[in-house]
């Protein structure tokens, strides 16, 4: 059976875009007599069927050769588009995590969305997230994972805008398109200057090839360069960042599968890839400084932050970050186990705080408190994540974290130094969170704040277990390191690095030796951390300024001197056709009289001249 199921792997992304047009049929007038719930439920058995599927599949992997399946495509002249998929334990896992995932936050939605009407445009983008995700991880080619990943930023506009009545979700869909549109046109380039490189776009060829290349190091610098710009985009690196953030406008059940494993497409492309970068150093080193720079400016922002999505967006931008580092530095096992353990956390951290934001007035911090007697599920939800988020042991992302630490131990110790302070800084941030919910007095905001219904509750419970059991789950898969290999020292420091960021939190916000709220020594570098280094303000003053003095500048040449110059001349034929109209008449003395005049004419030109 297992077997069977393996065999027809590529078949789990079609369940997902089976559910997205079967939600078609519950357009508003059907949706008027039977209410919009059907077209959810429909959406959860299609992901229920894949997430079934991937799961039974991935035993038949253990031990195994990846299999290959091909479907041709176009084939004319030298070009042969045929679309490799590869099934390995690496891609049906990635598939297992990310219907699971998806199949979670539907469920949640049913409970979330209860009062809403939009249903059928809202799961079946959740079902065109993870028909394009499956594909993904499944798919062999640079070519068509290119065209996969244009197909999910297409989808984050659609899914971010579903509420498209309201002026901030039209502003933040409009910029999440546009920034990922800025990497995407640097990727494509690299895509098409990559096939006469290596003559080939296939994933496992590119990496044969890697490994005896000879090519000029400046032109695979540039491709290379070009190739990490759409990950950027798609991972919110600096600066290419703001997009994540302003996607929180969208609907949260939609953010737990977006902060968690669409924020990591960019981050899988990029390991894919990783051979061919590794022929530049340059390119190696610009992934490096990308990474710290959005690690430690995403952990510093987050620290800043009143809203309660935003929070969290900045700390995912730090953790890809990391991703970027690993990357950077060769460790692309490292990357794997951080993007793993990442989505399991933060999405159980999404749907915690997504319980407050169900039920609550506002969204601001500042103005919660005291949840924990009323809120024990989400406060426990919401403790478990931070440890699964953060290098505590034993939860999964102390072990991710080590083995990135500890591959860098030896080589450059100044970025075990950085992975250390981005550590302290989220266990800061997330132990100042929780502090402001769920610990001190009740503010009147949250004065009244019951416990979440149970369908948003059971796939909240079910992650924390997945969150818990995420150590067993690495042991089973020989992912852990032998006690006797443990690098003793990278892990205390690891784990003294959470304690302190954690202590630290609950000192100065659960304590009352600080008082509230907090305030920095220097305001101008608390309102730098506030307003995210002024991002905003400079992309305005730089390129939509600039985009904005061409645009006018193009404006008035096309007005005043292409249109006016056209306008010139239809006026001047207008003119001379009128004035023509006479000279035709037909009658000879109109025609005398013509010649008479121009012989006048002439004969005063002749006189006047000499």
């Amino acid at each position: 059976m297992d077997l069977l199921l393996l065999q027809s792997i590529w078949l789990v992304p079609c369940y997902a875009l089976a559910g997205a047009a079967l939600s078609v049929l519950w357009f508003p007038s059907i949706a008027r007599r039977t209410g919009p719930r059907p077209a959810g439920y429909t959406n959860v058995v299609m992901t229920f069927l894949a997430f079934l599927h991937s799961l039974i599949a991935l035993p038949a992997t253990w031990h195994q050769p990846p299999q290959q399946f091909f479907f041709p495509w176009l084939n004319v002249a030298n070009l042969d588009l045929t679309l490799p998929l590869e099934a390995s334990s690496l891609n049906i896992g990635a598939m297992v995590l990310v219907t699971g995932l998806n199949l979670l936050a539907q469920i949640y939605a049913i409970g979330y969305m209860e009062m809403d009407w939009g249903w059928a445009r809202f799961f079946s983008l959740l079902a065109l997230f993870e028909a394009g995700l499956c594909a993904l991880a499944l798919c062999n080619s640079l070519f068509f994972s290119y065209i996969i990943l244009e197909i999910l930023t297409l989808g984050t506009y659609l899914l971010v805008g579903v509420w498209f009545n309201q002026s901030l979700v039209v502003t933040g869909a409009r910029d999440a398109f546009l920034t990922k549109r800025v990497g995407d046109l640097f990727l494509l380039m690299g895509v098409v200057a990559l096939l006469p490189l290596a003559g080939t776009w296939d994933f496992t060829e590119l990496a044969v090839w890697a490994q005896t290349a000879a090519v000029d190091p400046t032109v695979i610098t540039l491709v290379g360069l070009a190739l990490i710009a759409g990950p950027m985009g798609k991972c919110a690196q600096f600066p290419l960042h703001l997009w994540l953030d302003e996607a929180m406008e969208g609907p949260l059940p939609s953010t737990i599968l977006r902060n968690s494993v669409v924020v990591a497409t960019g981050a899988w492309v990029l390991i894919k890839l990783e051979p061919v970068l590794a022929l530049s150093p340059v390119v190696m080193a610009t992934l490096v400084w990308i990474g710290g720079i959005t690690a430690v400016g995403g952990s510093l922002i987050a620290i800043a932050q009143i809203d309660l999505k935003r929070t969290l967006s900045y700390s995912v931008s730090a953790y890809m970050g990391l991703v970027f580092i690993a990357v950077g530095t060769g460790q692309s096992e490292a990357a794997l186990l951080l993007v793993l353990t990442h989505a399991v956390a933060i999405a159980l951290l999404v749907m915690s705080l997504g319980g407050i934001i169900w039920n609550s007035i506002t969204q601001d911090i500042t103005q919660l408190g005291g949840l924990w007697s009323r809120r024990p599920v989400s406060g426990l939800a919401f403790l478990v994540g931070t440890a699964g988020l953060i290098a505590l042991p034993p939860f999964g992302s102390f072990w991710a974290l080590l083995k990135l630490a500890d591959g860098l131990w030896a080589t450059q110790p100044w970025l075990v130094g950085l992975v250390l302070l981005v550590n302290s800084l989220t266990a800061f941030s997330l132990t100042r969170v929780f502090s402001r919910i769920f610990g001190g007095q009740a503010h009147p905001m949250a004065q009244r704040s019951p416990e979440i219904s149970w369908t948003m509750a059971l796939p909240m419970m079910v992650l924390l277990g997945v969150v818990l059991h995420t150590p067993l789950v690495l042991q089973a898969l020989s992912l852990l390191p032998v006690w006797t290999d443990l690098n003793k020292d990278v892990a205390l420091l690891l784990l003294w690095s959470s304690v302190f960021g954690c202590s630290l939190g609950a000192v100065v916000y659960l304590g009352s030796a600080v008082p509230k709220p907090v305030q920095f020594p220097w305001k101008p570098l608390q309102d730098l951390l506030s307003y995210d280094f002024y991002t905003a303000q400079i992309y305005r003053m730089s390129i939509v300024l600039g985009v904005d003095l061409v645009s006018r500048l193009t404006s008035w040449f096309d007005r005043y001197l292409v249109d006016g110059f056209i306008n010139f001349l239809g006026i001047a034929t207008l003119f001379g056709g009128e004035g023509l109209k006479y000279s035709t008449s037909g009658r000879g003395q109109s025609y005398a009289l013509t010649i008479v005049v121009g012989a006048v004419l002439v004969g005063c030109l002749v006189m006047w001249s000499s």
